[in-house]
């Protein structure tokens, strides 16, 4: 049965642990999807520490930009796909120095793959609606992209969590099967 479920939360509030544990519960083969790449010895200990964190019975695939044709590519109601995290994706999209609208453009394949998904997908992302206004343009670029990407994964979503603190509060409640 399909079921699309994005995890938003602020830095360190338990987005990733749940995602794994929804995972988990599952009870489907995993695809884990992750968006960072190595970049310093510090982000290398971070991805050591998530992995730490996985079963190693997960398939990981590492894919900080195409991740819809990731999705499409693995779309199965045999798996739940976990994609961590669409921050991190935003990132390494606007480190290529795209276009708002190209960047867009990727939000919007990314909806359309989760239209046609076939199982259960977990997505999980910064919230930036809350924290100050960045002082610097490249900042506030950012938090406007990954807000807008929230918005359109969450209208797709079955179900939206917000983490906070480690516990989740759901946001939107997956509507009874008829």
């Amino acid at each position: 049965m399909k079921n699309i479920v994005l995890i938003v939360g602020g830095a360190r509030s338990g987005k990733s642990t749940y995602a794994v544990q929804l995972a988990k519960k599952s009870k489907q083969k995993v695809i884990f999807i992750a968006t960072c790449t190595f970049k310093d010895e510090e982000m290398e200990g971070r991805i050591k520490q998530h992995r730490l964190s996985r079963p190693s019975s997960w398939k990981v695939i590492v894919e900080g930009k195409n991740i819809a044709a990731v999705l499409q590519k693995m779309n199965s109601s045999k798996h739940a796909l976990v994609v961590d995290c669409l921050g991190l994706w935003v990132s390494n999209l606007l480190e290529d120095k795209l276009t708002d609208r190209q960047i867009e453009q990727e939000f919007k394949k990314l909806a359309s793959v989760l239209d046609k998904a076939k199982g259960t997908v977990i997505l999980v992302s910064n919230e930036v609606g809350c924290g100050l206004v960045p002082a610097y343009f490249l900042g506030r670029r950012f938090r406007d992209l990954l807000g807008r990407a929230n918005q359109i994964i969450a209208k797709k979503a079955d179900e939206v969590f917000l983490m906070q603190i480690g516990f989740p509060t759901q946001l939107k409640v997956r509507k009874a099967e008829k």
